[in-house]
């Protein structure tokens, strides 16, 4: 699974690349999405690469996600009693386990796609230059580390 986190607005954007992160759900600065590893969302992703930070992400981090950032329906906050009450899951840990073997999605757990992150603790490098020019776009190898201090 990768995870999807918009970094830049939309002033002066091309209206090809606001239709592409409509698509990803990503309408707002700070906000993260968790999609498939597949080649649709791969182009997604190179079309946009220049206003979004992306990178695998893990289990943990995954978990960690839900637990803080995760929403039902009606603005709800998820729960480890909703998890019990109405998936097969009983722990976030388990279900980002789930989730991240593709045997579990989102949507089929009326999960909203969409988690909503604080500005990024101690700030960004700069939203000008991708990872491996030395700044916060494009692909990043450590991406759990931007998404924990994002919280």
């Amino acid at each position: 699974m990768f995870a999807i986190v918009r970094l830049r607005g939309e002033v002066n954007l091309r209206p090809e690349i606001k239709d592409t992160l409509a698509m990803l759900h990503i309408h707002r600065v700070n906000h993260c999405v968790v999609v498939k590893e597949d080649p649709h969302y791969r182009g997604m992703i190179q079309k946009v690469k220049d206003y979004v930070a992306w990178g695998e992400i893990d289990d943990d981090t995954l978990a960690m996600l839900l637990e803080r950032r995760g929403r039902l329906s009606a603005n709800r906050r998820l729960t480890e009693q909703y998890l019990k009450e109405n998936t097969p899951y009983s722990s976030f840990k388990e279900l980002a386990k789930a989730i991240n073997s593709g045997s579990a999605s989102l949507k089929d757990l009326q999960i909203k796609p969409i988690f909503r992150l604080h500005p990024a603790r101690k700030g960004l490098r700069t939203t000008k230059k991708t990872a491996q020019q030395g700044g916060d776009l494009g692909f990043h190898q450590n991406l759990a580390d931007l998404i924990k201090r994002m919280r």
